[in-house]
């Protein structure tokens, strides 16, 4: 229950919608004054034959992060060494004084999510109580797996694995071969599995429930109204937040971006088509995939792309079923037990690694894998939340919650025991894998050269990271341009272009940062650019539970409680233990300590800012 008295509680309206945060009802059900736009603009969306407004662009936000991308972007071109100096010595300080904080963050954020679920708030309906799920639960999941982890499985899929069964992470036992395969596969799992996904569920169920349920604008600051109040959210501390969220988004896609640029060279490199993998080459593979992306956004062709992207998922599977039927399939079925009891014994020493553990090796460990990891799914967040609240609305807190880190979790499971593992066998064999640690985009395709044709898988992962590029870039740039442009659904095309042209420019910076070893340009940045949106999340859960306890669900659960526990009391101490409960009008003058009392009956309580949610996409 709420610390202090929050006024009148009322139940959903006869027509189930749910009012707004200023007991405002949506357009359904209390068409909103045409000669107020900005009243409008605030309330719930108009009937679906009604087309969207014209977004209107918030120049602060959109401002403040161009303006700042762009003068990251010059940096980086015009003085490489000197940003990459400056960051060393920023992501050094970093880790040393703040990696505490993003390895409790993380567990804290798997903690929140499952107490969410499984806690009186979990039967909460993201939309009104009667509402459906908008999409059947298969297509759900699929979706959810595509949110954009593509080019982060195909980089890190044989990559992680040999990597810590050739050098194991600090302080681990690996006094047995057994022992060194387990470990590989259960600290990868652990990378992969329920922590990123819980910081996902975190952000996606803050937008999803202030969106779908209190009818407010499909923004990062709008999960704020409740701790700050409507007015700040729509003032400066609200656009301070959709600024910091717009430069995790940047920054996290142009990590992945940078990714898929290194493994497409690295299979040039594999194929001879180039002969090194190189910066100049990087920065070209960059760009011609950032053009491709800006030819499909100004074609339009969003239908092409949504295309392209199922395409893609279908050829995942198909490769990961080839590389489990050409590879040592029995040897792969019998490591999915043992990660499994691997990851799971090993969960919380993984989960408390800091460099108090081992020193300055733990702490270069950790901002190589670990801290790394973190701070990149923080900094996707606001890209994978807000299309997982997209797609969820009409589904209970605990499906939401139980889907979200349990399915992913599995795919992730299945994926790195089949690549990971069969990597793992062939290093056993004598393949020589771990070589190439300087180079990690070349071992998966080092691998597949052990299996029938090898030429014609490698060109098809080429072209799957390729697609991943060009649809990750559309996706994201849509993203940053509804967080520019007020929460609206379908953003304006030059600000769409603008921030996929700067992802692709930050990339290649990132890329440049690092130097001969590109990778390590691109985890540095990360880490620094997401340790302030690791803050913003924190206050987030705090919002979220402010919502979450004032919502009708629940305070019609307690009053229920109450009134159900004074009647059973007071029919007791009258009557003994033969006695009945019924329900009847309450009267005007009825005593409170009698047992009688009534249900909340209206919308929670106003606290913060109402604006338009997004229409949601059509039920396939």
């Amino acid at each position: 229950m709420p610390d202090k008295d929050p006024g009148p509680v009322h139940l959903t309206p006869a027509n189930g919608s749910l009012p707004d945060d200023e007991g405002r009802l949506p357009a359904s059900a209390a068409p909103p004054p045409a000669a107020d736009d900005d009243v409008a603009d605030m309330l719930y969306e108009p009937p679906a034959q009604t087309a969207e407004r014209r977004p209107r662009t918030d120049w602060a936000v959109f401002g403040t992060a161009a303006a700042a991308a762009l003068a990251f972007v010059v940096w980086g071109m015009s003085s490489a060494e000197s940003l990459a100096a400056v960051s060393s010595a920023i992501l050094g300080w970093l880790v040393h004084n703040g990696g505490w904080a993003f390895v409790l963050a993380a567990s804290g954020f798997v903690v929140f999510a499952l107490w969410i679920a499984f806690s009186r708030f979990g039967k909460i309906r993201l939309g009104r109580d009667d509402e459906e799920p908008e999409f059947r639960t298969f297509s759900w999941i699929a979706m959810m797996f595509a949110t954009g982890m593509g080019i982060g499985l195909m980089f890190y899929g044989v990559n992680e694995p040999i990597a810590h069964y050739t050098s194991p992470p600090p302080g681990s036992d690996v006094s047995t071969e057994a022992l060194r395969v387990e470990t590989a596969l259960g600290t990868t799992l652990f990378h992969w599995a329920l922590h990123p996904w819980a910081i996902y569920a975190v952000v996606g169920l803050a937008i999803a429930y202030g969106t779908f349920r209190r009818g407010r604008r499909q923004l990062i600051s709008s999960a704020f109204a409740p701790l700050f109040g409507a007015k700040n959210v729509r003032g400066t501390a609200g656009k301070a937040i959709d600024v910091m969220a717009i430069f995790a988004t940047l920054f996290g896609s142009a990590t992945s971006l940078g990714l898929g640029a290194l493994q497409i060279v690295g299979g040039f490199e594999q194929l001879g088509w180039v002969p090194e993998v190189s910066i100049p080459v990087l920065v070209t593979v960059i760009a011609v995939l950032t053009l491709a992306f800006v030819a499909s956004a100004v074609s339009g062709i969003a239908r092409g792309i949504q295309w392209l992207s199922n395409i893609n998922m279908v050829l995942m599977v198909v490769f990961l079923i080839f590389i489990f039927v050409v590879g040592p399939s029995i040897f792969l079925l019998n490591l999915v037990p043992t990660t499994i009891a691997s990851y799971l014994n090993e969960l919380v020493p993984m989960a408390g690694r800091t460099e108090a553990f081992g020193g300055q090796e733990t702490a270069e460990w950790l901002a190589t894998w670990t801290v790394f990891y973190w701070a990149w799914w923080i900094s996707w967040t606001p890209f994978v939340g807000m299309f997982i609240a997209r797609i969820s609305r009409g589904r209970t807190i605990r499906q939401f919650v139980a889907g979200l880190l349990l399915v992913p979790s599995l795919v992730s499971l299945i994926w790195f025991v089949i690549f990971g593992g069969t990597g793992i066998r062939l290093e056993q064999g004598g393949a020589n894998l771990g070589a190439l640690a300087d180079s990690p985009e070349a071992q998966l395709f080092t691998m597949l050269q052990a299996f029938p044709w090898d030429v014609a898988v490698s060109v098809l992962v080429i072209v799957l990271v390729a697609i991943f590029f060009v649809t990750g870039a559309d996706s994201a740039s849509i993203v940053m341009g509804t967080l520019s442009q007020r929460g609206s659904i379908s953003p304006q095309r030059p600000f769409v272009i603008t921030w996929g042209v700067l992802i692709g420019a930050v990339a290649a910076v990132m890329l440049l940062v690092g130097g001969d070893t590109a990778l390590s340009g691109l985890q540095q940045i990360t880490i620094i650019v997401a340790a302030p949106f690791t803050v913003v999340m924190v206050l987030l859960c705090v919002a979220l539970y402010r919502d979450l306890r004032s919502d009708p669900v629940v305070l019609r659960g307690a009053k229920g409680s109450e009134v159900v526990e004074a009647a059973v009391i007071s029919g007791a101490t009258t009557y003994g233990t033969d006695f009945q409960l019924e329900v009847s009008p309450v009267a005007d003058d009825a005593d409170p300590g009698s047992g009688a009392g009534s249900l909340p009956d209206g919308p929670p309580p106003a606290d913060g800012g109402a604006d338009s949610p997004p229409p949601g996409p059509e039920r396939p």
